[in-house]
């Protein structure tokens, strides 16, 4: 690996860096504006709404020009929403912006994996992409959790002037802010790749026909299907698991938000390990091989509800992770490898980023439910874990004899 894709890596850091730490934010923003449970989850389905909606465009984007132009636009939106969200914008809205600048940034920063790579190097590449995401989810837990901190918003800005306008999640808004200005600078210094598939047409009716056709050749393609089936399931468990962990630790032992998103980090520490491990373990023509890793993790899920100390929590939540990254980057690696086949890195990425959001969506539209009728937190665990474990199932028995090549 040279240094235009640690380039890559660094500018990915820091933007996911700054999604997950106003995540945090923008819960506490909702919490001091009294708004009712139900809206933490709806942060998340106002964010994944413009995956769903701009994927028939951002894949054509991303292959229309330079990639780090267009990561550089993308985290352009996301400075705008956040900044939204610190002059008084409603978070739900304001997140939503930084969700349109997240969907377009995804075919980029994917996409440019696999023009800027050789075929051997992807499973490695993606591992090194998915640990930094990860790292970024941890930190940005972590980040989040300590800006929310009230010392450290007082030791700051108490005294002054700045006090009567700035409480804590404010601090961290600000903060998050600079992050995302930050990630845009690293974005000019991104190698330059050839322009990969660009649009015959610009038409709205061909941009339309072109995203179906890829949709359906991605999911008439066996690896592709199985692949796309795995990492629709593992982000929708994924993001409804975040929000599942913050209240089942607030019940099972007592957290706070800001104690919570530690546990969080257990999770993305866990992904991280699980995703280094299948990097240098798992070769591209194994991929399909993993898939029982998500059947126990599904396991480990519904058994939540039997820890009831800090220490065990980690152990558990970070077994969860491991098995987490251990089965989704050979199957994401495999993915985008066939999609770069079929029909460019920024279509396929786009294809994929409209299944997995609308599996995030329905995931947490569910999950939003059981918390609006007021379904006790550890049933809603074993419902969840039951379900990942049995969709898992469905598809190993499925695809196990598939071979990938």
């Amino acid at each position: 690996m040279n240094r235009g894709f640690y380039t890559i890596l660094l500018a990915q850091f820091l933007s996911a860096l700054a999604d997950n730490a106003l995540l945090f934010a923008a819960i506490a923003l909702l919490a001091q504006m009294n708004a009712p449970d139900w809206h933490t989850p709806l942060l998340q389905e106002f964010f994944v709404i413009a995956y769903i909606v701009l994927a028939p465009f951002v894949g054509s984007f991303a292959d229309s020009r330079p990639k780090g132009q267009v990561m550089f636009v993308s985290n352009s939106i996301k400075f705008v929403g956040c900044l939204a969200m610190l002059l008084g914008m409603p978070p739900l809205y304001a997140y939503g912006i930084v969700g349109i600048g997240a969907a377009a940034y995804s075919p980029a920063k994917y996409g440019i994996l696999t023009e800027y790579l050789s075929p051997n190097q992807l499973v490695v590449a993606n591992s090194w992409m998915e640990g930094t995401t990860v790292g970024a989810i941890i930190l940005g837990s972590v980040v989040g959790g300590l800006l929310l901190t009230p010392t450290l918003t007082e030791h700051l800005v108490g005294g002054t002037f700045l006090a009567h306008f700035i409480a804590p999640p404010q601090f961290a808004i600000i903060a998050i802010t600079l992050l995302y200005l930050g990630a845009a600078v690293i974005n000019l210094y991104i190698p330059y790749v050839p322009i990969d598939h660009k649009l015959p047409k610009r038409s709205l009716s061909y941009i339309l026909h072109d995203f179906w056709h890829a949709f359906i050749l991605l999911w008439k393609d066996p690896l592709g299907r199985v692949s796309l089936a795995v990492t629709t399931l593992f982000w929708g468990a994924g993001a409804t698991l975040r929000l599942l962990v913050i209240a089942w630790a607030a019940l099972a032992l007592n957290y706070e938000v800001q104690q919570a998103t530690m546990l969080t980090a257990v999770v993305a520490l866990g992904i991280a390990v699980g995703a280094v491990v299948a990097g240098f373990a798992i070769k591209l023509e194994d991929s399909v091989k993993v898939l029982p890793a998500g059947i126990v993790m599904g396991i480990l899920a519904s058994s939540m509800v039997l820890v009831h100390t800090p220490e065990s929590a980690a152990i558990l939540l970070f077994l969860i992770g491991a098995l987490a990254g251990f089965f989704v980057v050979p199957l994401n690696a495999l993915l985008q490898h066939r999609g770069h086949l079929l029909m460019g890195a920024g279509h396929s990425i786009a294809v994929q980023n409209f299944n997995e959001n609308i599996g995030i969506l329905l995931l947490l539209g569910v999950y939003t439910l059981m918390v609006k009728e007021d379904l006790h937190i550890n049933v809603i665990a074993i419902i969840f874990g039951l379900l990942v474990m049995f969709t898992m199932t469905v598809i190993w028995r499925k695809y196990r004899f598939v071979k990938a090549h």
